[in-house]
């Protein structure tokens, strides 16, 4: 959940380490640091807070170098402080290093170490890795055949990336269950745990797999498994540009990629579809078409917004592909010990695909011999590569933690592959015109915002809130809550409008507001009673209501119109609002929306 970065190559290493830390400051920010060689010898700094403070505190020292690595953290052993902060280092300022994961025989290898005379400075599990290192040279090692030693004692996940101040020609990096890339330029090389951080600086990439070892020069690489055997890699053409990982005109990245939401649907199904011929072509999934036919159970393993689309996408398996599924918590599904008949696959869904939790799930899933597919985001990542076939969602890069138009893009995604695995294509034909007029209506839901911005102002001091919805408006409604409280801080709850009479109905009251998604569809009246009861105990209700409806214009304190669609599709239109109304209400409220407090962006540990 934190951020690497390192370079090596001919240019200036400190603007590169700074603007690879702001572009994974998403990513974790409650410290930073960098390490770089300069003047024979390596010069460190660490701030709390977020990068400017860092590179404010660099301004003025002599951090001229072409090495370096860098990190921002999200604290997991130890408070965010400056002594907790990476980089680390061992007791002869030899070893330097910055990580992500979790080292999980940290204090194991921490008393070892004290007993053998080593200095600790800091409550991280990572500064055992430098003074293993460094107890390792102690016998006479290279520095490379020191780091293997270590690597095979230290128990968890980790991404490393470290440097020798007894060479400034190298950078080391290792990995085992927590992503790190290698970004390819002309003359220079460059880590980081996230591609989004190389943006800019080169399109090539090359993903380093679980298990293995990087030394990298300015003008070459070679990739190893823990026992020094060279290992094959293939550099990969990142499709993100610059302009998509920046603001423009909007004040945070989070209104961006709301507004982002029509082109990422037309990204996502484009190319895909022919909706003259109801058909649907996913390129992913056509190597593996006799193991699809056998297809007999579905599990959708995700976390976070991701298991909320998987949720939706549950909806259109068994209704329109005919397909029994099961959507789990991917950190429980790791955990559970169930039966798996014949015919079950596994459905991993991840933006980064990088998740920790779903890369456990999809690795479970595997070692019992079941097939395995995936929807994630970045093309190259570790799910990607470990499903068995799967589809990318083309959004390009999410830069705001509370995610937005991944999760429109892993409903079109999860709507596609259960189109493409339906035996009967009865119906499809339209189902997918309809799903190309989708992007014009958002666009018309987006043009309400400043509607949803008074109406969040009017809300913004509720301490708590209701989201109902029916149907496939359910897990919209839990997503919907799920915004609110990552951005604005208010206590939101989602729940089926069918089982709010069974406990929920007990906190509403006037101080209690409801946002009721209530488009018109074949459940309509059945929602529209649910509203009925929540009026009589005078709790406000805002509802989210098709065009030209007018039956709820009795019950509902506030209305927020959408344009009508087919129900199947109104996921993708009824999340909008909800979107834009989180936003609002916390910017209203004066917090950071991009970068949620406690919360980080890719959570690639447990």
């Amino acid at each position: 959940m934190c951020g690497i970065v390192g370079y090596i190559g001919d240019g200036e290493s400190l603007p590169v380490l700074l603007t690879g830390l702001k572009a994974l400051e998403y990513r974790g920010y409650d410290s930073a640091g960098v390490a770089i060689f300069s003047r024979g010898a390596v010069k460190e700094k660490k701030s709390l807070g977020r990068i400017n403070v860092l590179e404010a505190a660099t301004k003025g020292g002599d951090f001229s170098g072409s090495t370096g690595i860098a990190h921002t953290r999200w604290a997991t052993h130890g408070v965010p402080s400056e002594a907790n902060a990476h980089p680390h280092r061992d007791c002869g300022r030899r070893v330097f290093v910055v990580h992500n994961g979790i080292i999980e025989n940290y204090r194991e290898l921490k008393e070892y170490l004290i007993g053998r005379g080593h200095k600790f400075l800091s409550e991280t599990d990572t500064e055992s890795v430098a003074h293993l290192i460094e107890d390792f040279l102690k016998d006479g090692r290279d520095f490379k055949d020191a780091l293997f030693a270590a690597l095979k004692m230290i128990k968890g996940a980790y991404a490393l990336a470290l440097v020798d101040s007894n060479d400034p020609e190298k950078l080391y990096a290792a990995r085992l269950s927590s992503p790190l890339v290698v970004g390819v330029g002309a003359g220079e090389y460059f880590l980081a745990s996230d591609p989004s951080a190389l943006i800019g600086r080169t399109k090539d990439i090359i993903y380093l797999k679980d298990g293995e070892v990087a030394v990298v020069r300015r003008d070459n690489i070679e990739i190893v498994n823990f026992e020094n055997v060279p290992t094959p890699y293939e550099i990969i053409k990142l499709e993100w540009n610059l302009e998509e990982a920046q603001k423009g005109k909007y004040p945070h990245f989070m209104l961006k990629e709301i507004f982002e939401g029509p082109e990422v649907v037309r990204a996502a199904f484009r190319g895909r579809i022919n909706a003259k011929d109801g058909a649907v072509k996913l390129g992913g999934l056509e190597l593996i078409p006799e193991k699809l036919k056998g297809i007999k159970r579905l599990v959708i393993a995700a976390c976070g917004t991701s298991y909320y689309a998987g949720l939706i996408g549950e909806y259109f398996f068994e209704e329109i592909a005919d397909i029994p599924v099961e959507v789990q918590f991917a950190s429980e599904f790791r955990y559970r010990r169930e039966p798996f008949d014949p015919g079950t696959a596994v459905l991993a869904v991840s933006q980064s695909g990088e998740t920790a939790d779903t890369l456990a799930a999809l690795r479970k899933a595997k070692e019992n011999g079941l097939l395995t597919l995936g929807i994630v985001n970045v093309v190259g990542s570790t799910i990607a590569r470990e499903t068995d076939a799967g589809i990318y969602n083309h959004a390009g890069p999410e830069i705001g933690v509370a995610s937005t138009k991944a999760f429109l893009s892993q409903v079109t995604c999860l709507l596609l592959m259960a189109l493409y695995l339906a035996k009967d294509k009865t119906g499809q034909s339209a189902l997918l015109r309809e799903l190309e007029n989708i992007p014009g209506k958002i666009e018309k839901i987006l043009a309400q915002a400043p509607l949803i911005e008074k109406l969040s102002e009017k809300y913004q001091d509720s301490q708590n809130f209701l989201f109902l919805g029916r149907r496939y408006n359910y897990p919209t409604a839990l997503e919907g809550a799920l915004k609110l409280k990552e951005v604005s801080y208010i206590h939101a709850e989602g729940c089926g409008a069918g089982e709010m009479k069974h406990g929920p109905l007990a906190m509403i009251g006037p101080d209690f507001p409801t946002l009721a998604i209530a488009p018109q569809n074949g459940i309509s009246d059945k929602i529209n009673s649910n509203l009925e009861e929540i009026k009589a105990r005078r709790g406000p209700i805002v509802a989210i209501a098709t065009e030209n409806d007018e039956s709820l214009g009795s019950l509902a304190s506030d209305l927020i119109r959408v344009p009508a669609t087919l129900e199947p599709l109104e996921p993708l239109l009824t999340v909008i609002p909800l979107q834009l109304f989180a936003y609002y209400a916390g910017v209203k409220k004066g917090y950071d929306v991009d970068k949620p407090r406690n919360l980080a962006k890719s959570v690639t540990v447990e």
